[in-house]
Formats: C-alpha cells, structure tokens, sequence
C-alpha cells in the first residue's frame, strides 16, 4: 500500500513502464506503478504475460511483451546462468525480439500526457524517444548497468577500481562491447532504427542506453556510491520494495508450521528464474546437513531438487520474502537485486552465490558492506559453503551491521522521488 500522505494533486499522466526480466525485475516496477496511480496517475506496465495476472489484480494497467511460450523457453533453457553464454541467450529470446515490440506499442498508445520510465534492457523505449521524442526515463534496478571509469564495482567477476590504470579500464569496456554486447544487440538494434529512419548507434551499452533526460537509480548511495563519470542527469533514490507482502501472496500453513517447528531457518533460493540449478541445491542441502541446521528451500521449480531432503529441510514455491526473511537467521542465495534489497530491510546475513550478469556485483558489494560473503558458483561446495554458513552465524558485529542496515531502506520514500522525476519529465516536451 501506498501512504496517502504521497497523493498529490497535480495534471495527470500517463505512464509507460516497459521492463524485461524475472519477478525481480518486475516487481519494483509493479511498486513504481503503484505508487504512480496513487498520485493520480495511469500506469501500464510492458512486460512478459507471466506476470499479467498480478498486475492486473492490483489495479494496474499492462500490455504483453513477448510470448508465455518463450519466456517458460527461456526459464527452462539449461544456459540461462551460464556465465558466458547467458547473455547471449538473454540477448536473443528477450532483449532483441522486444525492440520492435515495446517501441510499436509505445508508438500507438503514447499521447501528449504520456511519458515513459524503462528499464535499462528495454530497448525499444530509447529508440521511441529518438524517434517520438516521448519524455523518458532510464531506470537501472543494478549499479553495474551503469558503467564508471572510476570505481565501476565488479564488471561480470571482474574487479574496476580506482587504483587499475584508465587504459585498462576502457580496454576492458571495449573488449566487453565488441566480443558480447554489440555482438549480440547491435546489429539487430540499428537494422530497426533503419527501418524507421534513424541513423545506426554504437556500444549499446555504454553511454546511448540511458536517457539523456533522466536516469533513476532504484538503489541508494550507500550501496552505490555516484560516480563522477556517471550521466550528470543520474538520481539515486533508493530501494522500492514490492513482492506480494502484506496479504496480496498469503504465507501458507505449512510455511508458518515449519517456521513455527524449531530455529530460525537457512533460506536457500536460487531467485524466480533459476529452473536448472541442481547442483547448487545438491550442494547447500549436502552443506545444511554437515551444520545440522533447518533450512527452506524456495524455488518454483521443484523438479531440480535432490530426492531424499533430510530432516529439517523442506522444500516450498514462491514466497514473499517480505513475510519470510524476518524469521529467518540468513539466506543463501544468487544475488540478485531484488532479493537483495528484500533481504537488507529484513536485517538478516547474506550469503550470495553468483552465476554471472549483476550478481558479482552484488555480491561483492554485501561484502564491502560487511553484512555477509560471496562464493561463485563455479566454486560453491557443501564444504566451502558450510564453513561460510558457520563464520556468518557465529560473527556478532556482522549480524548486528546487517540490523542495523534495515532502518536505512525507505521503500515510500524511495518511490515518492522516483515519481517526482517521473512527472518531471512532461517538462521535456
């Protein structure tokens, strides 16, 4: 719920928010819309069908992106967290086909009160504004999609920091740009510009996906710092959490049972997406066994689960992590954003184990924090990930700076500044 104290009276509009992505990605946007009609707006979000049926139930208006059969083709692809051949897939069955899509759907239903907030992979809503010259807003839920020079966190696993000379850096931008990014997205992108009169761009990715009139950054400057070489125009305004909490997904019995059974539980969850993870569950059930502890495991996709769990291990679906986390006394989990910040607000020890894309990136920055540890995928085993287990749950002070980080998440305010930018942007015409 939105608090009333953020409805303002002001000339309604109507805006557009395209994103692309898993429950993670969408569910932000869902909070943004939320927030948006609450101030009297009309929202529709642009998205995959999967997730149709929710935003509709809250009021919100949406529009299809894409097919339900290619998006359980993609969820169900064993490359989708492949560490190099992710992207590519992402890229192919996601990125490109909505290019055209999210533009034609932005060029046939935008009037003059509309303007448009996009997520960073929605292509097709840079090159509406190009074209249409519609107000718009880039949104990027992950610091990593917006490159720095100076301090860019972790690129992929790869450290750019301040003390590693500029040459390398931009080679490394470069090298990215031209074997990955602009290999998969930049011929596709400049055959449709063509087609509707633009002339081509180059590296996608490094300055031309973000709008030249605003960028948001739906994470705050304490887990992000703003960086000098960051676009002039760029607002962090912080965390908007939105995941079902509440009431809208109840907690069912059997959840409450089995929290109610013992001590707080290792959650274990590979994110929305992650349908072809078995060896990691393999390996955090073989490591809650060694430490003896209870432990949840969260995944909507039950077939990658060992057979046999042993006692004080259960497996669950979907759950909003809003309810769950509280009681939980740490999480191990894939890093990404969405479950991040739900699990900062809920004061409890990470344990990030990632695949590829931002997750690097979050995982390291939870250990700059000093709220948690980080193991890659492609080193995580039972032994390694039970000692980690074992150093998080005996460490008083990081339990107490994970606390303490839970009273820094201001969800309401984080969504009145983004829908201040948001209405902002009818000065743009």
């Amino acid at each position: 719920m939105i608090p009333t104290s953020l409805v303002a009276h002001r000339k309604p509009l109507h805006v557009l928010l395209p994103t692309l992505g898993s429950a993670g990605d969408v569910h932000p946007v869902i909070a943004l819309g939320l927030a948006l009609r609450a101030r009297g707006h009309r929202a529709t979000i642009l998205t995959c069908p999967l997730f149709q049926p929710m935003i509709e139930s809250l009021g919100v208006e949406f529009m299809p992106v894409g097919t339900l059969e290619a998006a359980h083709a993609l969820l169900e692809h064993q490359h989708l967290f492949h560490p190099r051949k992710g992207f590519e897939l992402i890229a192919q069955h996601m990125i490109v086909p909505a290019i055209a899509e999210i533009y034609r759907l932005i060029e046939r239903h935008a009037d003059s009160s509309t303007v448009v907030a996009s997520s960073g992979l929605s292509l097709g809503a840079r090159v509406a504004q190009d074209k249409l010259g519609i107000p718009t807003a880039t949104v990027h839920l992950q610091p990593s999609m917006i490159r720095s020079f100076v301090d860019g966190g972790m690129a992929g696993n790869v450290r750019i920091s301040v003390s590693q000379p500029m040459w390398f850096k931009r080679a490394f931008f470069r090298l990215a740009d031209w074997a990955v990014i602009d290999r998969k997205l930049k011929g596709p992108l400049n055959e449709f510009r063509a087609q509707i009169g633009l002339t081509p761009v180059n590296r996608v990715f490094h300055q031309w996906v973000h709008s030249p009139q605003c960028v948001i950054g739906f994470f705050p400057e304490w887990f992000a710092q703003q960086q000098v070489d960051w676009p002039p125009h760029t607002h962090l305004v912080g965390f908007p959490l939105w995941d079902g909490g509440g009431g809208y997904v109840p907690v069912p019995q059997e959840v409450e049972e089995f929290l109610n059974a013992g001590e707080a539980p290792i959650v274990v969850t590979p994110g929305s997406a992650g349908s072809t993870m078995d060896r990691y569950f393999l390996e955090s059930v073989e490591a809650v066994r060694q430490l003896g502890v209870r432990a949840m495991l969260v995944t909507n996709f039950p077939q990658q689960l060992p057979r046999d769990l042993p006692p004080g291990v259960q497996a669950f679906g979907y759950l909003p992590f809003s309810e769950l986390l509280p009681r939980a006394a740490i999480i191990v989990y894939h890093g990404g954003i969405g479950t991040l910040a739900q699990t900062i607000k809920a004061g409890i020890p990470h344990l990030v184990v990632p695949n590829g894309f931002d997750q690097f990136d979050s995982g390291w920055r939870i250990e700059q924090l000093g709220i948690g540890l980080s193991i890659s995928q492609a080193h995580y085993r039972a032994r390694r990930a039970a000692e980690a287990i074992r150093r998080i749950l005996s460490d008083d002070a990081l339990k107490q700076r994970a606390r303490g980080y839970s009273a820094r998440i201001e969800s309401a305010a984080a969504l009145m500044r983004a829908c201040e930018l948001i209405e902002g942007l009818s000065a743009c015409r």
